[in-house]
């Protein structure tokens, strides 16, 4: 009874903590903007440094990763404190925990439910999950930006490798964390449906590198 117990409150908390809209309220409390009005639409890392320039970009950049990272480190300290024991349900556990955060990142509570893809918070889990692939998959994304100027191409590209490289490189082989990587890979590319479309007809907007001012108030 005491493991389900914990692990609803550390799911709900994990929900909670994806569901801070870090682009939109620092949107509103900085610039008195909301960036789903602007831009993509999107409450995600890049729309905010369309919007409102780098320093705030890079700020909601960092502390969307941190909502995946600390979420699943949430359910390690549960594993450490001995408040879950077994093997493979703790294995399950993070793993739906991973999913539960960039869930509430993509539908969050506090912002009516409308988020952005999941990208960074997903960066955050598998920093937590699968350390050396997520550099990998890391470096992959920074250079296939350089060379396109398209976020959603690296990001795209970055999802479908990232399985094989986990599982087939640094053999990764508990059951649960395979699932993980293939599921999160069809979420977002699924996420990433429109800006597909858009890439394939020419159409999806490259990411400028010059300096941003934010929209004035």
């Amino acid at each position: 009874m005491e493991t389900i117990i914990v692990s609803v409150a550390v799911i709900l908390l994990a929900y909670i903590t994806g569901s801070i809209p870090t682009a939109v309220w620092i949107g509103k409390k900085f610039y008195g903007i909301d960036v789903r009005e602007y831009g993509s639409g999107n409450a995600g890392a890049t729309n905010a440094i369309r919007v409102l320039g780098y320093k705030a970009g890079v700020s909601v950049f960092i502390i969307d990763a941190l909502k995946g990272f600390v979420a699943v480190e949430l359910a390690c300290i549960c594993y450490y404190l001995g408040l879950i024991t077994n093997e493979n349900y703790y294995a399950t556990f993070k793993v739906v925990v991973s999913m539960v955060v960039v869930i509430g990142h993509v539908f969050p509570v506090f912002a009516g439910f409308r988020g952005g893809k999941g990208i960074a918070t997903s960066l955050g889990v598998v920093l937590a999950l699968f350390p050396l692939p997520a550099v990998v998959c890391f470096g992959v994304f920074i250079i296939i930006l350089l060379i396109t100027g398209y976020v959603s191409l690296g990001s795209v590209t970055v999802a479908i490798i990232f399985p094989f490289i986990s599982i087939f490189i640094f053999n990764t082989t508990e059951y649960a964390y395979v699932l993980y990587s293939c599921v999160i890979a069809v979420f977002i590319v699924f996420m990433h449906r429109k800006n597909i479309k858009r890439l394939l007809k020419g159409q999806e907007s490259k990411f400028s590198f010059k300096k941003k001012k934010p929209l004035a108030r």
